[in-house]
């Protein structure tokens, strides 16, 4: 049995690493991300998580991991800026305001799939020209839904979150090692 991470994203991998778990290789889909018209922030989480998921490569016993995350202001889906001034934008539009991180994770073996998703409620400080310029000049909003990463200098935007820590950074890890452990996963155990 193998772990294959459908996700390239470093945030993923260390986390996991939290729990004892490495990838036995890593293969981020290409999928189109595109919301659907009118579509909501968390069913669009949960869509591109199972999309994911079904789309990476893998023999009938390996075990894929996929996960998306999307910050949603409202019913407005924010997700990578594509530049600084789309950070920017996003930033602004969140300044001062609680918003919704949702991650969605889907593990799939086979012809089965186990997935769930974890809603964190999140407030950024308002922010001043001075922070938002700071925080563009790091670059740490690149490849970030939202345009921030809380686990980098935006966390110190963020004085207050309601949920999931980790699922804010990419992946909530109580909720990740119960769908592994479903599929059959061991977590915490040797797996060579």
């Amino acid at each position: 049995m193998r772990l294959i991470l459908g996700s390239g994203s470093p945030r993923r991998r260390e986390l996991l690493a939290q729990i004892g778990v490495v990838a036995d290789d890593i293969r981020p889909p290409d999928i189109d991300e595109t919301p659907l018209k009118a579509e909501l922030p968390r069913p669009y989480c949960v869509r591109m998580a199972r999309e994911k998921a079904w789309a990476v490569q893998a023999d009938a016993n390996d075990i894929v991991l996929s996960a998306d995350t999307t910050v949603a202001l409202g019913r407005r889906i924010l997700g990578k800026p594509d530049n600084a001034g789309d950070a920017a934008e996003f930033l602004l539009s969140l300044s001062g305001r609680r918003h919704r991180v949702i991650t969605a994770v889907a593990i799939r073996r086979g012809a089965n799939l186990w997935e769930q998703d974890v809603v964190t409620n999140v407030k950024m400080k308002r922010l001043s020209d001075e922070d938002l310029n700071a925080y563009l000049a790091t670059g740490d909003w690149q490849g970030k839904a939202g345009g921030y990463g809380i686990q980098g200098p935006a966390g110190a935007l963020i004085p207050w979150i309601q949920g999931s820590f980790t699922a804010v950074v990419g992946l909530p890890l109580a909720e990740t090692a119960g769908l592994l452990r479903a599929a059959g996963y061991p977590i915490y155990k040797e797996h060579r």
